[in-house]
This record gives structure tokens, C-alpha cells and sequence, in this order.
């Protein structure tokens, strides 16, 4: 579609909680959200599936596709879709002890002045190549993810939630290795156990394959290796399931005598799990900060793009689908001057004077 956009703004995101008029809008920690939305919804107009990860019986990773409706409950074109970001996921309130924490995207659907939960969403907006890949050929270029504590509370959220009428056969695959009356913070202790919980963890999956569903949004950008130059195909996205998105930190586990981030985050996940099973309830808050092992909590875990590039090689990671011309049909009416710089997609964005340029423009130039 071409931008007849007056004013700033996004492709698709008609009625949302950011006004994309205000440069507070704009910001990098705004952008990294509204924009992956935006790019979905320009896909879904081209009938451009994206990139679904998925896990199979044998516990590994495939790819599969989904449709943007599909990951958003509702047609990214229905009048009534509501895009509401950095916003709480209000049907999980009550199985939250304390406060409930945000995610980067809730789609709702809004009807007056009601509104429907549909679907909660994180956001990982991935640089390709990353530090540790740039040097590599294209076919083995990867993206770092980080992953934010709060990610790990709604997976764990979004566990509890699909089994609230099942929290006893919950109960029954956990209590034998949570049950345990040991010091859950010495390290040593739960390290010995993490075969274990890795165990339960995987059959709590296996035993319910209907529970799996798309939780993590990752659009990639592309550059021309090591430089700021943006690909000629330059924007993709992956959906991790929320089955998959565990391996991420489950193949992690290490036999290395201590419990780094990615052990950490299987004891948060199962701790959590198993207070759900017991308690109905989960006291995320209080999991993450006795559970420290030594390590910061200011993020869950983090892996760089030598071993993300496993799990995403594919078409559309070598080469994808979405090109640099078609950055101005999604960045609309200006919005790009709005950008506040930065070493990272809004400030290559940003700088890249000729993305905005019309055919006749770039015609006059010459």
C-alpha cells in the first residue's frame, strides 16, 4: 500500500495506547515494540505468513507458519483490534500473587468502551548478524536474544492459565522433584537436580500438546555484515511457541558445576509452575529474587546468534522477505524524523536518507 499517511504513524496500528503524533512515541524502548507490530501487520496485507517455531513429540524444534490473525486472535484489519503495548495481560491477574507484571503487546478487541483479551506477546527485535557472527558467511549469520525476567513469568502464566482445571496432574508430575525438602538456594543441591527438573518440565509438555501457542515475537533486521547498511532484504519475523521458546534455555544446561542464567531459569519456570499446581497462585516476585544463585536479575538469560542460527536457519533468515524500499509503507507520514537515534534498527532507520525517497524523487535527484 502506498503512504498516504498526513501524520506519524504505523502501518495497521489504528487504535492503540501510543500516540504516534508525540515523539515520546518514538523512543527506542517504544519503537522495538510498535514497529514489529506494524511490520506483522504489513505482512498479513501481502499475505506473507511468518516463520512459526514449533516442538515436536521428540522434544526438538521445527518450523511451521502462522498467520497474523492466528497469532493475534483477530484479523489484523478488523476495525475493532486494539494494539496495547507494555500493558498487563488482565486474565492472568488473579494467578499472580502481588503485582502483575507487563508484557510488550497485548492485543485486545475493543468494542465502546469494553475491551476482550486476546492474545499476550513479548517482543524481540534482533539485530542479523550479530557480534559473534558477523564475520561469518551469510548462510551463517544468527541474532542475539535476550530474555527479560518478566518473559519467564508469562510463560509460566500462560502454563498456568491452559491448565486451571488441571492443576492436580500438574501437581502429580512436579511433587516428586519440587516436593523435596532441600535448601533451594544452595546451588550445589538444585544443580544435582536439574536433570530432574528438565525431566518434568519436558513431560509437562509432552502431556499436554494442545497447550502450545505462539508467545514470542522475533523480528529480524538485516545489515550488510559488520556495517550499518541495511540489506536489500532486510525484515523477517519468527514466532516462538512457547514449547520452543524453552529450549532455548533447557539446551543451555550445562555441566559446568555452578547454576548460571539458563539452569536459573528452568528452576524459576518449574518453581513457579509447581506453586500454580499447589497454591493456584504464582509469587513470581518473590521465585526471582530468592532464586539468585549469584547472579544479577536484570536478565533471565541471553544467546547469541552462533546457536539461535540453529534454530532459525531457514529461507527467510538467509534472505528476508521484506526489502528496504518497503520500509516507507510502514513507517508512515514522517515518523521517521520522530526516531531518536541509536546504534541500533531506528537510528539506521533514521539515518538511511534515501529510504523515504519516492520513484520520483530519487528520479529528480538525478
Amino acid at each position: 500500500m502506498p503512504n498516504n499517511a498526513q501524520n506519524p504513524g504505523l502501518f495497521g496500528i489504528a487504535n492503540s495506547n501510543k500516540d504516534f503524533s508525540s515523539e515520546s512515541s518514538w523512543g527506542k524502548n517504544q519503537f522495538n515494540n510498535t514497529f514489529p507490530a506494524a511490520l506483522a501487520n504489513y505482512m498479513a496485507s501481502r499475505e506473507i505468513p511468518l516463520v512459526y517455531i514449533k516442538l515436536n513429540r521428540e522434544l526438538a524444534t521445527y518450523h511451521d507458519t502462522i498467520s497474523v490473525e492466528n497469532l493475534y486472535g483477530i484479523s489484523p484489519t478488523n476495525e475493532h483490534v486494539y494494539f496495547s503495548f507494555e500493558s498487563e495481560f488482565e486474565p492472568y491477574r488473579d494467578l499472580a500473587e502481588g503485582w502483575l507484571p507487563r508484557v510488550d503487546l497485548v492485543i485486545q478487541r475493543r468494542n465502546g468502551e469494553t475491551f476482550e483479551y486476546l492474545k499476550p506477546l513479548e517482543i524481540k527485535l534482533t539485530a542479523l548478524p550479530d557480534d559473534q557472527t558477523s564475520d561469518c558467511a551469510d548462510e551463517d549469520f544468527g541474532s542475539e536474544i535476550v530474555v527479560r525476567p518478566d518473559t519467564i513469568v508469562y510463560l509460566a502464566l500462560g502454563f498456568a492459565d491452559s491448565m486451571r482445571e488441571n492443576r492436580e496432574q500438574l501437581r502429580e508430575i512436579l511433587e516428586p522433584v519440587c516436593g523435596r525438602r532441600i535448601n533451594w538456594n544452595d546451588a550445589t543441591r538444585v544443580e544435582a537436580l536439574l536433570p530432574r527438573l528438565v525431566e518434568v518440565l519436558n513431560t509437562v509438555i509432552l502431556q499436554n500438546p494442545d497447550k502450545e501457542k505462539p508467545l514470542l515475537i522475533q523480528p529480524v533486521w538485516k545489515t550488510k555484515g559488520k556495517s550499518t547498511v541495511l540489506a536489500d532484504n532486510c525484515l523477517d519475523i519468527f514466532v516462538w511457541s512457547n514449547f520452543a521458546l524453552t529450549r532455548l534455555f533447557v539446551n543451555q544446561v550445562s555441566d559446568n558445576g555452578s547454576i548460571t542464567r539458563p539452569e536459573r531459569s528452568i528452576v524459576w519456570l518449574v518453581k513457579m509452575l509447581y506453586q500454580f499446581a499447589v497454591e493456584g497462585r504464582i509469587d513470581h516476585q518473590h521465585i526471582i529474587d530468592t532464586y539468585t544463585y549469584g547472579t544479577k536479575n536484570d536478565k533471565a538469560f541471553a544467546i547469541g546468534g552462533m546457536k539461535t542460527r540453529e534454530y532459525m536457519r531457514s529461507p527467510q533468515l538467509l534472505s528476508p522477505r521484506i526489502t528496504r524500499p518497503e520500509i516507507k509503507d510502514i513507517i508512515l507520514g514522517g515518523g521517521e524524523k520522530l526516531l531518536s537515534p541509536e546504534r541500533r534498527f531506528d537510528g539506521i532507520v533514521q539515518n538511511t536518507i534515501d529510504l523515504f525517497e519516492t520513484v520520483e524523487e530519487i528520479a529528480e535527484g538525478n
